[in-house]
């Protein structure tokens, strides 16, 4: 009898909407854990391959990509999940867990990209903010006068006088999530790493990344767990609120709330399919080789994942808000799933 791999969860990690059956035996039926924002998108592979195939349809658990990959690299046996979902690159540090566990062989597969947004409710007025005012805004420590201290900008006027007099509240993601990561990556840092505050204060650039990538903790950046549905709602509640989570779910609400404009960009998939709009990632999944050939129908499921119907430009992902991969880096994925289950 398969062991129910929930049970390795740790607690607080949200449960996707596929249910585990009570009775399944070992192989039978893929488990997927990882990115809330990966998550829409192999869910929808997952409906659409156990509604079409002749294999169970796979579990999807949203757990954050950093919970995703704790899970995902504690073993290879049948209670592990087969495939973690993540908004950043698998870290070196996580690749050693695996390592360490027997999780050596993994495959790496791009299924496209997604642009991070700062939304807020369509009942205030749309931002255009910078990077640098964002950071200004939302870092845990700023230079003033020559010296860092405390973030002390209370309201987002005191970032910038062009900006709303309007209290800094910024719903986002926790430190387990792969947006937080890509975020602070993307925006944080580049904000910092030259400013000679910074620069004096950490002069090894090791930690002066580590410090710049560091938000507030004192109220305005609001941490609002890996369910970016819950910060939509908490915009929609809180119109005076900016939230930041992926593309996809501003996509899917764009009734209620509108994506700030960045460096005078608008977050549109044909911005960020181009690169013109500063703050977009790539989305992988990562595959446990050892388990192809024993968890039924993980072989195939990967082929639907990068298959042009699911995948290419005009596929049914897209429709869902996922930036879809060039024509040539597409095949390459496609030959890379080949590789891996031969």
């Amino acid at each position: 009898m398969r062991k129910p791999f929930l049970s390795l969860l740790a607690m607080g990690l949200t449960t996707g909407l596929l249910a585990l059956p009570v009775q399944a035996q070992a192989g039978d039926q893929i488990q997927i854990v990882g990115s809330s924002t990966v998550y829409p998108f192999v869910t929808v592979v997952a409906e659409e391959f156990g509604n079409s195939t002749e294999f169970s349809t796979p579990i999807v658990e949203q757990t954050g990509t950093g919970g995703g990959f704790k899970v995902f690299c504690e073993g290879l046996g049948d209670s592990h999940p087969d495939i973690a979902n993540a908004s950043r690159a698998i870290k070196k540090s996580e690749e050693e867990l695996c390592a360490k566990n027997g999780v050596k062989n993994i495959t790496e597969l791009k299924i496209g990209f997604d642009g991070i947004v700062l939304a807020n409710s369509k009942k205030t007025e749309r931002y255009n903010l910078s990077k640098e005012q964002i950071f200004m805004a939302l870092a845990k420590q700023v230079p003033v006068d020559g010296k860092l201290i405390d973030n002390p900008n209370r309201n987002w006027s005191d970032v910038d006088p062009s900006l709303p007099d309007t209290k800094i509240e910024v719903y986002g993601p926790p430190p387990t999530s792969g947006t937080r990561d890509a975020f602070a990556e993307l925006v944080m840092e580049p904000s910092c790493k030259d400013l000679p505050e910074f620069k004096n204060a950490y002069p090894d650039k090791k930690d002066r990344k580590k410090s710049c990538h560091l938000l507030r903790e004192d109220g305005p950046f609001i941490p609002a767990g890996e369910d970016d549905n819950v910060i939509v709602h908490k915009l929609r509640s809180n119109p005076k609120a900016l939230g930041i989570f992926g593309f996809s779910f501003l996509d899917q609400n764009t009734d209620t709330v509108q994506g700030s404009l960045i460096d005078d960009k608008e977050p549109t998939f044909e911005n960020i399919s181009d690169g013109s709009y500063g703050i977009s990632r790539s989305l992988y999944v990562y595959v446990k080789e050892g388990r192809i050939g024993k968890t039924a129908g993980l072989k195939e499921f990967i082929t639907e994942l990068v298959g042009d119907e699911a995948a290419g430009e005009f596929g049914y992902l897209s429709e869902k808000g996922l930036i879809p991969l060039t024509e040539t880096e597409l095949k390459i994925m496609q030959q890379r799933t080949v590789s891996s289950t031969q």
